[in-house]
């Protein structure tokens, strides 16, 4: 009698793509919590860093609404704790970082750095586009879910 290994990759779902998100998010809070922030407060910030243009605090309430799909209150909250801190300063209508709110980022950019490099760094790339497709189809599609829930 012949016996066979499949080596069929297992099929992803809800609860694998659930533990990843937590398992990533949990090493990023480790090292956010050394540098005093939350994730809340690293995705407001990483919002106000990473825009074209400046941006108001509806526009960071909005980005970071889209993203965690939080409420805008917390949001807001989230929002007057980096001001208090001096992470984030008001100039006119528009919400900037501080040279400390770049300098903290920067840090925690390089703290993270070699941590995505274990974790990232040998996956193939047809399997990271693979990964990027499902995955943008998900949230897509979540994001659509969530929107008629939310109406």
């Amino acid at each position: 009698m012949t016996t066979t290994t499949s080596t069929t990759a297992p099929v992803a779902n809800a609860r694998d793509l659930a533990l990843a998100h937590y398992a990533a998010r949990g090493v990023l809070e480790h090292v956010l919590a050394r540098h005093g922030l939350t994730f809340q407060q690293q995705v407001a910030l990483r919002a106000a860093i990473t825009a074209d243009t400046p941006q108001t605090s509806d526009d960071l309430v909005t980005q970071v609404q889209s993203s965690l799909k939080a409420h805008p209150a917390h949001i807001r909250a989230t929002l007057d704790e980096l001001l208090a801190e001096r992470l984030l300063v008001v100039n006119g209508a528009h919400l900037h970082l501080t040279d400390a709110g770049r300098a903290l980022m920067a840090a925690v950019g390089a703290e993270t750095a070699p941590i995505s490099t274990r974790i990232w760094g040998d996956i193939p790339a047809e399997d990271l586009a693979a990964a990027g497709r499902v995955l943008a189809l998900v949230a897509e599609r979540a994001n659509a879910e969530f929107a008629a829930l939310s109406a």
